[in-house]
């Protein structure tokens, strides 16, 4: 059932009146009339009106021609509490002659809301509410293409012919499979057809769009693993991270009931949004770190691997730098294993040395990459995962992924146990006066130059990360006198 008992902000009203009352028409279109059909709260508002942008300019004081040629302004209105509301208004459009997988080269103003809605992408946002009477009936809205039936049914329908729909802008065929994850819809078989017909169009659109799709259907739905799903059986994950393709039917050894594939869309469902993409990438080097022997199938170093793959794959697909090194960094450490011994004593006997035969010794190891397994991390392990990680906001994220890649796999020797105690230890190491970082050590570049007669070079960092790495070990060294010590018996030692 459709709601049609929502209630648009007074702002929006506001904005309507003045096109009204100055002789315009003004209806409420896409996906925020679709949300609030469907009982959501849109993210903004659009406005589409007969006035053309020069009109708009002249009628609201606060206007931004951001996409003027188009007909769009985006205008400042106060809401009731007098703070500033960014708003659409985009002018009735007919568009034609696309060029760079999205882009029309002819846009020309028309006169009616019928021509505007004719060149939408789905039904479900081709449709348009007149913003004339706040009160209104399903039969008061404007539904040419029979959105509000496909809305009721839950369905993703191209407007008109979908081969021409996905052929103007290569864009709206991954639009499709987010808007199908968001909404939990499917899509039509003819829509779904399309896409893999205009592969070519999609593959002009710019990385920096098909970036911010992406993130929309994995931070956005209720099951982002389904939009992927879509992604790959259309064809457009071939063009967008072909790498996972690598995953599908990769099967895996002792502690995992699924093949690689599987295994990264559950953890990716089920991770906060925080790690969802390191989650759908964590173990996106497992294809090419495989090997076969006697002892079963293995991944050596599928962290290192993933941590590389992740690097080209974010920046292909322009991401900021800073997003890319915490995705990274969160692949590389994924398999930290933190050995809490005396717990697992008392409370897994199984996970006791003693208690393991060598086979499972073995597929323990490699499945943790670690050789120590008995007591817990010293001081100086602690701080210098700390270090390696990147600070205690990376080590949330980390354990977030744990989280994710454990329990989205049933057979796995996780214990939510370990995570509290390796918290809990990284407290108290915290609560102790450390250094992490260059900045933390109580000494500088500028004090080595003076020393020892230093010219600025890549050296000095030589010098500073030597002395971080000493002092993560023992923090005690971290006093000047000591550091400048150090410092001489490093340059000795290079000389």
């Amino acid at each position: 059932m459709l709601n049609t008992k929502f209630r648009l902000p007074e702002y929006i009203y506001t904005a309507a009146e003045l096109l009204l009352n100055n002789g315009y028409e003004a209806n409420l279109v896409g996906g925020s009339l679709r949300d609030n059909l469907l009982g959501k709260a849109p993210k903004d508002y659009d406005i589409a009106t007969n006035a053309y942008p020069e009109d708009i300019e002249r009628l609201f004081t606060k206007s931004i021609p951001t996409g003027a040629k188009f007909g769009t302004m985006l205008v400042i209105i106060p809401d009731e509490n007098n703070e500033n509301q960014e708003l659409e208004i985009t002018t009735y459009r007919s568009e034609a002659d696309y060029y760079g997988g999205r882009w029309p080269a002819k846009v020309e103003f028309t006169k009616t809301i019928a021509e505007d809605l004719s060149r939408r992408d789905f039904t479900i946002n081709a449709m348009a509410l007149n913003l004339a009477k706040r009160n209104f009936e399903l039969a008061d809205i404007k539904d040419p293409f029979n959105g509000l039936l496909d809305l009721e049914n839950k369905i993703i329908r191209a407007v008109g012919n979908p081969l021409t729909r996905f052929s103007e802008d290569g864009l709206r065929s991954i639009r499709a499979c987010r808007l199908a994850a968001n909404l939990e819809f499917s899509i039509a078989e003819d829509t779904f057809e399309a896409i893999s017909k205009t592969l070519h169009v999609t593959a002009l659109v710019s990385k920096e769009r098909v970036r911010d799709e992406l993130m929309k259907l994995l931070l956005n739905s209720p099951k982002p693993s389904v939009g992927i799903i879509l992604l790959k059986d259309s064809g457009l994950l071939k063009l967008i991270i072909p790498e996972l393709l690598e995953e599908v039917d990769v099967v895996q050894p002792l502690f995992h009931t699924d093949d690689v594939f599987t295994h990264s869309l559950k953890s990716l469902d089920i991770a906060e949004d925080r790690v969802k993409l390191a989650a759908l990438l964590h173990d996106i080097g497992k294809p090419r770190t495989m090997t076969k022997d006697d002892k079963g199938i293995h991944f050596y170093g599928h962290d290192l691997k993933g941590a590389e793959m992740v690097r080209e794959i974010m920046t292909r697909l322009k991401f900021p730098s800073t997003d890319i090194k915490q995705v990274e960094t969160l692949v590389r450490w994924h398999m930290f294993y933190y050995p809490t011994g005396d717990w697992r004593k008392q409370n897994d006997p199984a996970a006791n040395l003693n208690e393991l035969t060598a086979e499972q010794l073995i597929k323990v190891r490699e499945e943790h990459q670690e050789s120590s397994f008995a007591g817990g991390w010293s001081d100086a392990a602690i701080r210098r995962f700390i270090h390696n990680v990147g600070g205690e906001e990376m080590i949330d994220d980390l354990m977030r992924l744990r989280i994710a890649d454990a329990t989205s796999n049933t057979k796995s020797v996780y214990n939510p146990e370990e995570l509290r105690v390796l918290s809990e230890r990284i407290s108290n190491v915290r609560l102790k006066d450390m250094a992490l970082k260059i900045t933390d050590l109580e000494i500088t570049g500028r004090d080595l130059i003076v020393e020892f007669n230093l010219k600025p070079s890549k050296s000095l960092g030589n010098i500073l990360n030597y002395l971080l790495d000493k002092v993560i070990d023992d923090p005690n060294l971290n006093e000047k006198e000591r550091l400048l010590a150090l410092s001489k018996d490093y340059l000795a030692r290079l000389n």
